[in-house]
């Protein structure tokens, strides 16, 4: 049974499609936010990778990648290793929205815990700050205790 009633879940969804409508007045929609976060962590990506990646057509990446070098998110360079394809960069303004994102989310959050008394917004964040981090040394164990936990309910989870 979950006691949590999912409400993490909600919230997080709520502030994304905040996180979306703001960023949609800027410009920038969820998939070209998503095809840049990629490109952002993995510096010199050919764009079939980033298709590959994502799950995307080729015409679908091209016009994505051709959109967002247009508004100035990323470079192309020519590929060494192969002289058909290219290599993607994401720019400077690339990193300056990955930082509006966070802004934008930033202040979603604020404005949600503004009328907690001062000691349950500490308690809360204390709590909070604890969950994140048990799930986040569960990822990089390879969440081995949750999936045990998913076998020893016997529940069908797909």
């Amino acid at each position: 049974m979950d006691e949590t009633g999912r409400k993490i879940t909600k919230i997080a969804r709520e502030v994304a499609k905040f996180t979306v409508q703001t960023m949609k007045e800027e410009g920038i929609g969820t998939a070209e936010f998503d095809f840049i976060h990629l490109v952002r962590h993995n510096p010199g990506i050919t764009q079939t990778a980033v298709r590959e990646s994502l799950q995307i057509d080729k015409g679908a990446a091209a016009r994505r990648a051709a959109s967002l070098e247009s508004k100035g998110y990323l470079v192309r360079k020519p590929n060494p290793a192969d002289g058909r394809s290219q290599l993607l960069y994401a720019t400077e303004k690339a990193e300056c929205l990955k930082n509006s994102k966070a802004k934008i989310e930033g202040i979603f959050y604020e404005w949600l815990l503004s009328e907690l008394p001062k000691e349950e917004k500490e308690a809360f964040c204390k709590t909070l700050d604890t969950l994140y981090w048990k799930s986040k040394r569960q990822r990089q164990a390879g969440f081995v205790d949750v999936a045990r936990v998913v076998e020893q309910t016997g529940e069908n989870h797909v």
